[in-house]
């Protein structure tokens, strides 16, 4: 469950206690699953898992994304520039550069948006 009030959602499994991010989040078949631990006016912090063969298309972001890989590996392709990254690697996603994500096999990451102009 979460704790949510105005625009702010924070996922109560998490609050003021430790756990383990990959258990937080379960593959679906077929499917990319997202779950999100914390949703302020300053920024989110979003789980995601994707099954083999999913992935985001296309797209960019207003701010800066960071993503830390917490299973699997998956391929990100970056301002037209394609790399895999794997389990315990983190990697930031430049503001307004297009970018994708392909999950050749099964793939967790953690997804931290902070918004901000500067």
């Amino acid at each position: 469950m979460s704790e949510k009030t105005d625009k702010i959602k924070i996922l109560s499994d998490c609050l003021g206690k430790a756990g383990d991010l990959g258990g937080l989040i379960e593959y679906g078949k077929d499917s990319v699953v997202s779950k999100t631990i914390l949703d302020k006016p300053a920024g989110t912090i979003t789980l995601f898992a994707f099954d083999s063969g999913q992935g985001l298309s296309e797209h960019t972001s207003p701010y800066d994304a960071t993503i830390f890989v917490l299973d699997g590996s998956a391929k990100l392709t970056i301002g037209g520039k394609e790399q895999n990254v794997i389990s315990g690697q983190i990697i930031i996603m430049p503001v307004n550069v297009p970018h994708s994500v392909y999950a050749e096999q099964r793939f967790k990451m953690l997804l931290i948006m902070i918004r901000s102009a500067s």
